[in-house]
C-alpha cells in the first residue's frame, strides 16, 4: 500500500513469499493469479462446518408425554349477556348497600318471583323481560324493592302483551285415578245433581276425593280445589265423615264447579279467582249462609 497515495498495489512474487515467511504463513500461490478486482486471504486453515442438527427422538412427542394426568382446570359458566344487562339495569335503581342476583327462566307459571333478604334481592324472571324500556326497568326495580302496586300493574300489562312468549305446557300423560264413592258421601251423585239443577247439565268436569295424607297437626285445610288444566275437582277426604252435613258438602262442590264456569280475571295486574260475577253466582246456592255458618262453627274440630 502506498501510504501517501492511500492506494493498494500488488506485490511481486518474491516480496510476497518473504512477507508470508515473516508471518509464518504458507504462501498461497493461487493468490498471485487474482485479478485486480479480487482480494483473497490464504491464511484460513479450517473449513467452517454447518451447525449440527438436533437429534430427532425415536418416539413422537405424544409418546414421550407423561402418563400422569395434569390438574383439572375448572372454568366458571358464563351467564347470558341479556341476563347481565337486565341485572345491571335494575341494580341502578336499588337502595345503597343492596345487591341483586337475577336469573332468567322459561317458567310458565311464576313469571317473576322475588326473595327479599337483608343484603339484597334474589329474582327469577321470565325471558320476556329482556330488553325492557327504561320506564319498565324502573317499574321492575320498584316491584322488587317495594312490591309497588303501580309497578305491579305495569309489569302485568307487559306480561299480557307478551303471552305469546310463554311456552305452552306439554301434554300430560299421567293417568288420574278418580275415587268418587266414599264411606259416607258419594261425590259423583252430588256432582251430577248440582250440574243438572244449576248448570243445565253442560258443565264439563270431573270430581274425586283427594289423597289422604298422614295425620298431622293442622292449622288449616283446603277443603276443595279445581284444576283448570285437568278440569278436575278435588275434595278433601276429611269431609267424608258422618258428622259433615250434606248441604255443606254440596256447597263445597258447587263452589268448585263455579271455577269451571268462570274464567280467571286480571285485576290491577293480579289474577282474581273470585270476581264479582263468581260471588253473585255463589249466593244463588240455597244453603249458602247456612253452610258458611257451619264452616265457622265446626270445621276447626277436623284440624286436630
Amino acid at each position: 500500500m502506498d501510504a501517501e497515495k492511500g492506494e493498494f498495489s500488488r506485490m511481486d512474487d518474491h516480496l510476497y513469499a518473504v512477507h508470508c515467511a515473516n508471518l509464518e504463513i504458507a504462501p498461497n500461490v493461487e493468490s498471485t493469479q487474482l485479478t485486480d478486482s479480487q482480494l483473497e486471504f490464504g491464511f484460513v486453515t479450517e473449513q467452517r462446518l454447518p451447525p449440527a442438527r438436533p437429534e430427532v427422538p425415536e418416539r413422537s412427542r405424544r409418546q414421550l408425554r407423561t402418563e400422569i394426568p395434569g390438574r383439572d382446570l375448572r372454568v366458571g359458566v358464563s351467564r347470558p349477556v341479556e341476563e347481565l344487562q337486565l341485572e345491571r339495569a335494575v341494580s341502578g335503581y336499588l337502595p345503597p348497600g343492596k345487591s341483586l342476583s337475577l336469573r332468567l327462566t322459561d317458567n310458565r307459571y311464576n313469571i317473576i318471583s322475588v326473595q327479599r333478604r337483608r343484603d339484597g334481592y334474589h329474582v327469577r324472571a321470565h325471558r320476556m323481560f329482556v330488553g325492557l324500556e327504561p320506564r319498565l326497568v324502573r317499574a321492575f326495580a320498584r316491584y322488587v324493592v317495594h312490591n309497588d302496586q303501580r309497578a305491579s300493574r305495569l309489569l302485568g300489562e307487559h306480561i299480557d302483551r307478551n303471552q305469546h312468549l310463554i311456552a305452552p305446557a306439554p301434554a300430560r300423560t299421567r293417568q288420574i285415578v278418580l275415587r268418587t264413592c266414599g264411606r259416607h258421601h258419594d261425590l259423583s251423585a252430588i256432582y251430577d245433581r248440582l250440574n243438572r239443577d244449576y248448570f243445565d247439565g253442560v258443565l264439563d268436569a270431573r270430581i274425586s276425593w283427594g289423597i289422604a295424607r298422614r295425620p298431622a297437626q293442622r292449622r288449616s285445610i283446603k277443603v276443595g280445589s279445581f284444576s283448570v288444566e285437568d278440569r278436575l275437582i278435588r275434595v278433601h277426604p276429611l269431609l267424608d265423615h258422618e258428622k259433615v252435613p250434606r248441604y255443606f258438602l254440596d256447597w263445597i262442590v258447587f263452589h268448585e264447579m263455579l271455577h269451571g264456569k268462570h274464567a280467571i280475571l286480571k285485576v290491577d295486574g293480579r289474577r282474581c279467582f273470585h270476581p264479582p260475577e263468581f260471588a253473585e253466582d255463589e249466593r244463588r246456592f240455597p244453603d249458602y249462609e247456612r253452610a258458611r255458618q257451619w264452616e265457622k262453627t265446626h270445621l276447626d274440630s277436623f284440624l286436630g
